[in-house]
């Protein structure tokens, strides 16, 4: 009973928004389940909450290796936690002046907005910048011309890399556009690397990124029908009867 129950829950909650996409009758029943979905929500947070701090302290109590960094996690949580609660800094809102917590906490010039543009987005830009380093190490290795797909992968990713660029353009800007034999229709400016980089992208990286999703979306569906179904359990956890 306690896996019966959590099993139907989701199987006629899944086959009703199923349903809702293409019933317009069942769009009311979408509604509620997704607002039933958004209490679920609430709670689920306040268990994540817990369960941060439950591991933080845990590594910070016993001074594990990175116990700093759990410090600095808490006291980022917090902070944002009371300013985001408290709508600290937040303007009343015009129509209701005498109100002090009546504006919205993420407007312009309140202080969980400050946190947000002035730390937030700082440190995530800053992440994303290192990332690129490796990337670009990765790359490096990658792209080594150890065998013939190798060099055909190198090559392919000095084209795209130098057509994408100011560069690609400036070291071909010279060719000219002129047919290479007679009226064959081919001419030098079809070697221009920005060209080259376009015919790539849309000819063959675009068709293996379309097929790549197409599979990932079939993947999703296919999953998505043995949870439903009641055919993949592992979500509920152990598969022992309670």
């Amino acid at each position: 009973m306690k896996r019966t129950i959590p099993l139907f829950i989701s199987a006629v909650t899944g086959f009703v928004l199923i349903c809702t996409a293409f019933i317009p009758k069942f769009v009311d029943w979408g509604n509620d389940a997704m607002a039933w979905f958004n209490i679920l929500a609430a709670f689920a947070f306040i268990l994540g909450g817990g369960n941060l701090l439950k591991m933080q302290l845990q590594k910070i109590s016993a001074q594990q290796p990175g116990w700093g960094y759990s410090a600095v996690t808490l006291i980022a949580f917090f902070i944002t936690l009371i300013v985001g609660l408290l709508k600290v800094g937040v303007h009343p809102n015009i129509n209701f002046p005498e109100y002090a917590w009546s504006g919205d906490y993420l407007a312009e010039g309140s202080t969980f907005w400050w946190l947000f543009e002035y730390i937030f987005y700082p440190l995530s830009a800053t992440m994303f910048a290192l990332l690129a380093f490796y990337i670009s190490s990765a790359a490096f290795r990658a792209f080594r011309a150890k065998n013939t797909e190798a060099t055909i992968l190198l090559l392919i990713a000095v084209i795209v890399l130098l057509g994408r660029t100011y560069a690609g353009v400036w070291l071909t800007s010279w060719l000219p556009n002129e047919p290479i034999l007679g009226n064959s229709g081919i001419t030098y400016s079809d070697f221009h690397l920005s060209h080259l980089s376009e015919i790539i992208m849309d000819d063959f990286t675009t068709p293996g990124m379309r097929a790549i999703t197409i599979g990932i979306a079939l993947g999703v569906a296919s999953t998505s029908l043995k949870v439903l179904l009641g055919v993949d359990r592992s979500y509920l956890g152990s598969d022992q009867e309670a």
